[in-house]
């Protein structure tokens, strides 16, 4: 696949780098909203032709996928941009803003028929897949409790894109999005979900608990925030043993399965890139004619942008474009 870039961030050197060294796809555009800054990317990691509006990225004729990598607060935006100029697209988590834009994305990619996908890279890591042949298998029995955290520490800095309430920003959406995203994918959507928070001078979410019932015997733990750099691990719990994931969980790493009995099973699923997988993912479904992934659907994106709706609605986080 040839990729276009859209929004030279940080996180956009690191899928670069991704798709650069470890597939077979290739960059051959970047998008900003300053030719500089385009310029100075695309010569320091490969990144195509550099253009100086978003507009002229998703109109280029050799450019076959939008990687989408604003802020949180604008991917409706541009990925509606690429949508509707015929590209396939890769949209950065969280999905979007809230589920209204989530919809929109999603109907549009649709109406288009272009192939969609959020960019949720954890669930194409090795030890990810691992861990779901595992349970199938029934290694650790029924699953009675996920528990997963991820914090940072940020000071405290107004202008930072996660102090920003206009750019959407706080815990949940860029890093609590990963526990939550890690609990569906073990057990699902939940009959119900309870959370508290803490927000920052800035009134986005500073910090979030989250408890997710599943009926029955099954719960979910959660945990995310802006204020300390936490475990970062995951466990998932069941009744003939666990699967302790390593820090940090979300990322190309490594976990112990522990039974009963106090037998324990290494793996390790260590990679130098873990963006070149979801990368690789897109190129496949596409080469394929696919328009969705079954491993990170439309669908499922949707689910977990109601759960964090319902968070948000419950700890009082509205965005300013919201209100």
């Amino acid at each position: 696949m040839r990729w276009g870039i859209l929004a030279p961030g940080w996180i956009s050197e690191l899928f670069v780098d991704g798709v650069n060294a470890h597939t077979e796809s290739s960059i051959v555009a970047t998008g900003s909203r300053s030719l500089e800054r385009a310029t100075a990317f695309a010569e320091k990691y490969n990144g195509g032709t550099p253009y100086g509006s978003y507009e002229e990225l998703v109109n280029d004729p050799n450019v076959d996928v939008v990687y989408v990598a604003s802020p949180h607060s604008h991917h409706r935006e541009h990925a509606l941009l690429a949508i509707n100029a015929g590209k396939h697209v890769l949209v950065e988590k969280a999905f979007a803003q809230n589920v209204a834009q989530a919809q929109e994305i999603v109907d549009a990619a649709k109406a288009k028929g272009v192939f969609c996908m959020e960019a949720m890279w954890t669930r194409h890591l090795p030890h990810v897949i691992e861990i779901h042949e595992a349970i199938a298998r029934g290694d650790i029995g029924d699953v009675i409790s996920v528990q997963a955290d991820h914090g940072q520490f940020f000071p405290f800095n107004p202008e930072h894109r996660l102090y920003n309430a206009e750019l959407a920003g706080g815990a949940l959406l860029d890093l609590g999005v990963y526990p939550l995203a890690f609990a569906h994918d073990i057990l699902g959507v939940p009959e119900s979900v309870t959370a508290i928070g803490q927000m920052t001078e800035t009134n986005v979410d500073g910090q979030i608990s989250m408890v997710l019932d599943y009926g029955g015997q099954t719960q979910a733990t959660l945990h995310t925030t802006l204020w300390s750099k936490t475990p970062t691990t995951a466990s998932i719990c069941g009744t003939k043993g666990r699967i302790d994931v390593d820090p940090m969980f979300y990322t190309p790493t490594g976990f112990t399965l522990t039974l009963n009995d106090g037998t324990e099973t290494r793996f390790d699923g260590s990679f130098p890139n873990g963006y070149a997988y979801e990368a690789a993912e897109v190129a496949r479904r596409i080469t394929n004619g696919d328009t969705e992934s079954p491993v990170m659907t439309l669908d499922m994106s949707m689910e977990i942008m109601r759960l964090m709706d319902e968070i948000r609605s419950q700890i009082g986080l509205v965005y300013p474009n919201e209100k």
